[in-house]
């Protein structure tokens, strides 16, 4: 691993040697890192490379094969079910997709987790799920369906919801994917302004490297698994490791030589059946 400094912070999520499988296919290999409270986190990493089997870890959705993940000081891995339960209370979600109940509409989506999870009055749900949709621009919308909603628009529902609980950790999974330069700047100021209005820990999963650039208190490149550049923005623009390199400046893998030459020889004898 490339070394990097950092300062010494309180680590609201600390993962210890932690490995996972599917099956006989090792994902995971001994991942080491810690996530501090009141930053901006961003997991960086092409298809493949295991960031979806580390945020299911995370979220105690997964058992690993080895290792330790600690929440707030409790290893999720090891824990009482209901511990693990009043950890995830404290862990708010916004997946890639939004899973928006379509049925309904965007205030009752945000009210869900209120009515279900608490003993709020009414009046009292509905004032936080004002505040919640206010936070996130979309207070005039709150009577709306998901489908009447932007893909943008559906981000930034999918955010309310996941702070509904007032969660410490906020987890977003892929939040510009699908959207144009301009909505994704806009949510990329969004997730700003939660880090500075409610002192949150973000975790930002994606492969869009200019947003996390742009968001990014530190930042990990994930690849084959493994953690291979761990570091602010300014270090990990300035790392030497050849993938992370690779991940910067948008380079495609070198196709292999004996790939090339089958495609060609496959494409020419195709040509000279067809002709």
């Amino acid at each position: 691993m490339t070394p990097f400094t950092t300062s010494a912070k309180d680590p609201v999520i600390s993962i210890r040697g932690l490995s996972a499988s599917y099956g006989e296919r090792r994902v995971l290999h001994g991942v080491d890192l810690e996530m501090y409270r009141g930053e901006i986190f961003v997991l960086l990493g092409g298809s493949g490379s295991g960031k979806t089997t580390l945020l299911k870890q995370v979220l105690g959705l997964a058992k690993p094969d080895a290792g330790a993940i600690l929440v707030n000081g409790v290893d999720i891995t090891a824990c009482a079910a209901s511990e693990l339960t009043a950890v995830r209370r404290r862990i708010g979600v916004a997946f890639q997709g939004s899973a928006l109940f379509s049925s309904m509409t965007i205030a009752e989506n945000v009210a869900l987790p209120l009515q279900e999870l608490t003993q709020l009055a009414d009046p009292i749900i509905a004032l936080m799920v004002w505040m919640k949709l206010k936070a996130v621009g979309l207070a005039t919308e709150s009577d709306f369906l998901p489908h009447q909603l932007s893909g943008g628009m559906k981000k930034r529902a999918a955010i309310a919801r996941a702070m509904a609980l007032d969660p410490d950790i906020l987890v977003l999974d892929e939040p510009s994917a699908g959207l144009d330069p301009i909505v994704a700047a806009g949510l990329d100021e969004l997730i700003l302004f939660l880090k500075r209005g409610f002192g949150m820990t973000l975790l930002v999963v994606t492969h869009e490297m200019q947003s996390a650039l742009q968001i990014a208190d530190r930042v990990a490149l994930l690849h084959d698994g493994e953690l291979i550049t761990v570091g602010t923005r300014e270090e990990f623009v300035a790392t030497h490791h050849p993938r992370a390199r690779q991940f910067l400046e948008r380079k495609p893998d070198p196709i292999p030589r004996e790939r090339a030459d089958g495609f060609a020889a496959a494409f020419l004898r195709r040509i000279h059946h067809e002709s």
